[in-house]
């Protein structure tokens, strides 16, 4: 081989490598897509993930596999997604809870709007304000009241330590100045299966996990969280109505993958994830369990993300919340 080969060997090989990756990109997807549930099995974040991956298996032809990997409030699956491979074969479900998070760690082993990037937004739902049966009240004001000559005596459960059911449990005890006792959760369905036991008495929950136990009368929701009524409760009141003001939180889940994978790729996600939010039958399983489908575009929804950081960056500081 001459020298002027050799030179022009790596050019070749470049190109070569160059044109091979476009391929992939443009065949994409050829194999089976790890999904990262960061939560616990059965939870509003896993049961939204399920019903997207079988829709976009069916599409594309590959299994889309959910893979829940709980722990430290969602963080652990994260972390996983942050350093898997940027390929588009690993995505990963995130919640407003990792908005929380940026501000509740003093150290994260991702930095979320730098390391990874937005799919889209799947959904935004309410949660409720969920209490056992045995607390004797009917109302937000009832419940706090009975807080009041019974401090320390309830208990709260929620998704993991930082998350917006746990915020939301401290924001009320910081607003109604009442001392209840928080416990956490690998994710929301282990706290509810405790609530309905009895062992916990309030949580913060999605009307997705909790709906068909409210409506079996083993729970009482006592108002929404969302700024308005939620359509599909219409006879529940907002926090707001029942007497805790500035009370806002709206709950919602969306995908997310390696900030350095392919725009292509991640162009072809969003399309046809936003399509199959739009079909009626998905939009209709969604508000039936208390969602509506959102389906927006990679750049709205990472603005989203870094508004919500920079909103509940001001609430932890505010109500004082601290990992435990």
């Amino acid at each position: 081989m001459t020298f002027r080969a050799l030179r022009a060997y790596p050019v070749a090989l470049a190109l070569l490598l160059a044109g091979a990756g476009a391929a992939a990109q443009e065949n994409y997807p050829t194999r089976p897509i790890r999904m990262i549930v960061p939560f616990a099995p059965g939870g509003g974040t896993d049961i939204t993930a399920r019903a997207v991956a079988i829709r976009l298996g069916e599409s594309w032809g590959q299994t889309v596999v959910p893979d829940n990997r709980p722990g430290a409030n969602g963080t652990i699956g994260v972390d996983v997604a942050s350093k898997a491979a940027p390929d588009g074969y690993t995505i990963c479900m995130i919640s407003s809870s990792h908005a929380v998070n940026v501000s509740l760690y003093s150290k994260l082993p991702y930095e979320l709007t730098r390391d990874l990037t937005a799919i889209t937004q799947l959904t935004a739902q309410p949660y409720a304000m969920i209490i056992h049966p045995s607390v004797p009240a009917r109302s937000v004001k009832e419940f706090i009241a009975y807080a009041k000559t019974t401090p320390g005596t309830i208990n709260y459960g929620s998704s993991g330590t930082g998350g917006i059911a746990h915020l939301g449990g401290a924001w009320l005890g910081s607003i109604a100045g009442i001392n209840m006792v928080h416990v956490p959760y690998k994710g929301g369905a282990l706290a509810l299966t405790d609530m309905i036991g009895g062992q916990i008495q309030m949580q913060f929950g999605t009307l997705t996990l909790s709906g068909p136990h409210i409506n079996a009368g083993r729970l009482r929701a006592l108002a929404v969280t969302t700024p308005k009524r939620w359509p599909g409760t219409p006879d529940l009141p907002t926090m707001q109505e029942a007497g805790v003001p500035g009370f806002a939180i709206t709950q919602w889940y969306g995908l997310i993958t390696s900030a350095k994978t392919p725009r292509s790729i991640v162009t072809k996600l969003n399309k046809e994830i936003v399509r199959i939010l739009q079909l009626p039958d998905v939009k209709d399983k969604m508000a039936s369990d208390g969602a509506d489908a959102v389906g927006n575009t990679p750049e709205e929804f990472n603005a989203h993300i870094r508004a919500e950081v920079v909103k509940y960056g001001k609430l932890v500081k505010q109500v004082g919340l601290k990992a435990e």
